[in-house]
């Protein structure tokens, strides 16, 4: 057979392969986390883009066990989620998940938490 031929023909034979394993593969998902502590509890914001959507993440952990904490989340200053959330036995909170589209622009997400009988609270702000 043709030396040239043979190339030929396996470049093709190897084009026809990897095409398909090109237009399966995904872009990675982007995501951003911000952790803090607020009145003795650790809270997280996580935000993650996947197909254009945003999911959005909320938690609570080491709060004193049965303490409650108001949650408020919030994409571009508009509310998401106003929740008061009470602490299991092991101190943990559900937090509050969404999924939200992408808005035109620069899209703010805010997550302030507040032990319910304090003053102040704590924030974690991602901008994507």
């Amino acid at each position: 057979m043709n030396p040239l031929r043979t190339t030929a023909a396996t470049l093709a034979a190897t084009a026809l392969v990897a095409t398909p394993l090109a237009v399966l593969t995904a872009a990675p998902a982007q995501a951003a986390e911000k952790s803090g502590r607020c009145d003795g509890a650790t809270f997280k914001l996580e935000v993650e883009k996947d197909d254009g959507r945003y999911e959005i993440d909320t938690d609570i952990d080491d709060a004193r066990p049965g303490s409650q904490w108001r949650i408020v989340l919030k994409q571009d200053g508009r509310t998401l989620a106003n929740v008061v959330r009470r602490a299991d036995s092991d101190g943990d909170v559900d937090g509050v998940d969404r999924e939200r589209r992408d808005t035109r622009g620069t899209d703010r997400f805010v997550l302030r938490v507040n032990k319910v009988g304090t003053s102040g609270g704590c924030a974690l702000r991602i901008v994507r």
